[in-house]
């Protein structure tokens, strides 16, 4: 059941457009994201969700009701901000409980709900913290806890684990996704973490320069791009030009010197994506694309090579199963499968995800 649209939504700032015609209806309970690059136009729509921001155009409908109409402080939205804006002055306890006090919830009942807001990201035990006295991953849970106490009718979350580090990013992401699950609100993330994105989220809306790219769930947009833009912003790709071969008595993709054999009528010529770990290495042949080993990292559970050909620099992501990866300056060649190949403007729809 759609609960939260935006029809139409844009934003002018004199001769620039931040968001241009933003068209999206989001469904009650769903984890939707917004993500791009840097202006893209993503923060700039959560703030007119919020009421920060006012829409030069269109129109916020949240549950069949008008939000322009009404206060930001009166839309009843939960946010959690990227430097999480917690008061230094105020326990844990008495930030979660900010919220119910603008809302001159009774004493008893709010020290319920702070109780079990403070519960529901672990954080009972620090209740009489201060945030100094906290780690980033502790004030993100607090702010979160601080968001969800009011039972929002829309949680807004605007880039809230950008300030952690790494392994700590990931862990909070488990976190937020089982807390969101576990509540059950309507939630917009904006983020221009692709990996973020992926984990969290029913659905991403990949924008740019202002206008949506592709609505899509995050499987279907990393395997099905809709354009160029999103498949080599979600996530990393390799870009190559495909000329229908058809020497030889079989139906084929010629790609440099590698001849791909098509099992897939779908499969056109023009401009496909091949996902980096779906490449390989393999014996020299006709089907074989040659390069040399110019770089490869090693990251724990993969290494990510780069190898050079004729076409250019070839990304490839080798999973660490423990077997040799032909060392920099090395001679390789590469290959991958024709249903590897994705092609670029292609409908989501069109395209097969298993």
């Amino acid at each position: 059941m759609t609960y939260l649209v935006l029809d139409g939504l844009t934003k002018r700032y004199g001769a620039s457009t931040a968001v241009d015609g933003l068209t999206l209806s989001i469904a009650k309970g769903e984890f939707v994201s917004l993500l791009g690059p840097s202006g893209c136009g993503k923060t700039t729509t959560l703030q007119m969700i919020a009421g920060f921001v006012e829409p030069t155009g269109g129109s916020i409908r949240l549950d069949g009701q008008e939000l322009l109409r009404i206060p930001a402080n009166k839309r009843g939205l939960g946010i959690v901000f990227q430097n999480y804006a917690l008061f230094p002055h105020m326990t844990a306890a008495q930030n979660v409980a900010f919220g119910l006090e603008m809302q001159r919830v009774g004493k008893a009942e709010s020290a319920d709900r702070v109780s079990d807001a403070l519960k529901l990201v672990g954080l009972s035990h620090l209740a009489d913290r201060h945030p100094a006295r906290m780690s980033g991953g502790q004030q993100q849970r607090v702010a979160l806890a601080r968001a969800l106490v009011i039972r929002p009718r829309v949680l807004l979350l605007d880039e809230p684990l950008s300030n952690l580090d790494a392994k700590l990013r990931e862990e909070m992401q488990l976190e937020l996704r089982s807390i969101q699950r576990t509540v059950g609100t309507t939630t917009v993330l904006v983020t221009h973490d692709q990996s973020e994105a992926l984990a969290l989220s029913d659905r991403i809306v990949v924008m740019n320069q202002g206008r949506v790219e592709q609505i899509a769930q995050p499987r279907t947009a990393y395997e099905a791009p809709a354009s160029e833009f999103v498949g080599s912003f979600l996530g990393k790709a390799n870009l190559f030009t495909a000329i229908r071969d058809d020497g030889g008595g079989q139906r084929a993709l010629r790609i440099g010197t590698a001849s791909i054999a098509l099992l897939d009528e779908a499969i056109p010529e023009g401009k496909v994506i091949v996902r980096p770990e779906k490449m390989v290495f393999c014996p020299p042949g006709p089907h074989a694309l040659p390069g040399v080993m110019q770089a490869r990292v090693f990251q724990g559970n993969h290494w990510l090579c780069q190898v050079q050909t004729a076409l250019g620099p070839v990304m490839v992501i080798r999973q660490n199963d423990s077997a040799d990866v032909p060392p920099e300056g090395a001679t390789v060649h590469l290959s991958w499968r024709a249903a590897d190949m994705i092609p670029i403007g292609v409908a989501a729809s069109a395209v097969a995800v298993s």
